[in-house]
């Protein structure tokens, strides 16, 4: 797998994990074990969290497992070309209200997005693939996995072995590479927020 440090360059001097981390589509169908996977949510376990109320969740299917066609079948038809080589295909939900007052948790998607983060950057370390994404039927996702109202559905993420980039569609192949960001300058702003 290419590092993103091959292509990419930080402005300022940052932990080399966070520029190799990347999301590739490539995956090569191979299993990974329940440790492998295991690994990845325990590290969304400790993740930074509002009155470490740890308000995320997350519903997971196994390829070759009998929940593996209702996670598959919330995809868009673009991820499914893809994500149909993924090992696991993981759905990330958040509490909207804390268990221990049930007052509203403003930060229940922010911490998820915590939890997330500290389960893609593990995968990294691991060599695993890791995509997250937002293309699926969200309110299928709520009726299929029954969710309860009391939680919002976040994103999807895939995770497998990688595989060569041949395996994609070819319009996929050409961006199959760690892309680049934004300038601070776009993003960062001291005070008040200034429109760019």
């Amino acid at each position: 797998m290419i590092k993103g440090s091959e292509i990419r360059k930080a402005d300022f001097p940052i932990e080399p994990l966070l520029l190799d981390r990347w999301s590739p589509r490539a995956m090569s169908g191979e299993e990974i074990s329940r440790e492998e996977l295991m690994r990845l949510f325990e590290a969304a376990r400790w993740a930074p969290s509002s009155f470490n109320a740890q308000q995320w969740r997350a519903l997971y299917a196994r390829r070759g497992t009998e929940h593996w066609a209702t996670f598959f079948e919330l995809l868009v038809e673009a991820n499914k070309s893809w994500a149909k080589n993924a090992a696991v295909l993981v759905v990330f939900i958040s509490r909207k209200a804390f268990a221990y007052n049930d007052e509203p948790s403003i930060t229940h998607s922010y911490d998820t997005g915590a939890a997330w983060e500290n389960f893609a950057l593990q995968g990294f370390q691991q060599n695993l693939v890791v995509h997250g994404m937002e293309g699926f039927d969200y309110e299928q996702a709520r009726k299929e996995l029954r969710i309860p109202e009391g939680f919002q559905v976040e994103a999807m993420a895939a995770v497998g072995k990688p595989g060569p980039k041949e395996l994609l569609p070819e319009k996929l192949q050409q961006r199959e590479s760690p892309n680049d960001r934004r300038k601070l300058s776009e993003s960062v702003f001291e005070g008040p927020f200034k429109h760019n």
